[in-house]
């Protein structure tokens, strides 16, 4: 019998609702086969092993969701109680998570059409923004100022999608957005498939996105790394911002680089 990978095995065997999910399912450590946790969404199954889900599995309709649980644990910040938007929304991921910890209304910004989960589309509190580009919101689209905001877009620097953010938001109002060397690194520092290894270009990036950052009127409040990579095996990072006038935190990037490379090596073998 042919082998597939785990997380195409739960998707297509009704243990997970779609492959996303069950790549988030596995990074919580809820599947296991043959009584073995599985490590990796990537790893291969014949489908005769004993395969199952111990858990309740993923509390999102995406592993993005599971980027904004990390940012909420290391980071003092909350969609609670605040009208929020999801700025390259996709499956919703990050927008469940913010529904789940007391969002008021979510925006769900995606320039894709048709990728928002069915139960995020018939849910009262989500604006479905398909077919959107960012750069082209102002104050006449939305109802009332955001009091918080993610950011998970691709192919597309943050810079251009940050000042229209920092636009919409309230005073005092707060956002986390991922740093994707990819997407930010000149194309002569890229590898192949896009990948970028160079621990020297991470951290040319980290500090440039945190420059461009401040000087646009945020302050930066902290700054981590997201607990799952990109899909081609990109280390991103997790950037905690306030638009206020206090001075933004100090952070030692190339110690956080160099961690989140070590956990990531660690992970791989």
């Amino acid at each position: 019998m042919a082998k597939i990978r785990l997380d195409v095995y739960l998707a297509e065997n009704g243990l997970a609702p779609s492959r996303s999910a069950a790549q988030a399912m596995i990074m919580a450590g809820d599947v296991y086969v043959d009584n073995q946790k599985a490590m990796k969404a990537g790893e291969t199954v014949k489908g005769t092993e004993n395969i199952e889900v111990r858990e309740k599995g993923p509390s999102y309709v995406s592993r993005g969701g599971l980027k904004l649980e990390k940012a909420m644990k290391v980071f003092p910040v909350t969609p609670s109680e605040k009208i929020c938007m999801d700025i390259g929304a996709s499956t919703g991921g990050f927008t469940d998570c913010m529904l789940q910890n007391g969002a008021l209304k979510v925006y769900s910004v995606d320039v894709g059409y048709g990728q928002l989960a069915w139960k995020l589309r018939q849910d009262e509190r989500v604006v479905n923004m398909e077919r959107t580009n960012i750069r082209y919101i102002d104050k006449n689209l939305i109802e009332e100022p955001l009091g918080f905001f993610s950011v998970d877009v691709s192919f597309i620097s943050l810079k251009p999608v940050l000042p229209v953010a920092y636009d919409l938001l309230e005073d005092g109002g707060e956002g986390v957005c991922l740093i994707k060397p990819q997407f930010e690194a000149g194309r002569e520092k890229v590898g192949k498939k896009g990948v970028v290894r160079e621990k020297s270009t991470h951290i040319e990036v980290i500090e440039n996105v945190l420059a461009f950052t401040k000087e646009i009127g945020f302050s930066v409040k902290g700054l981590d790394f997201s607990p799952i990579k990109g899909p081609e095996g990109n280390i991103e990072y997790l950037m905690y911002i306030k638009k206020d006038d206090s001075v933004s935190a100090e952070f030692d990037i190339p110690t956080l680089v160099e961690a989140s490379h070590e956990l990531n090596s660690k992970n791989e073998n």
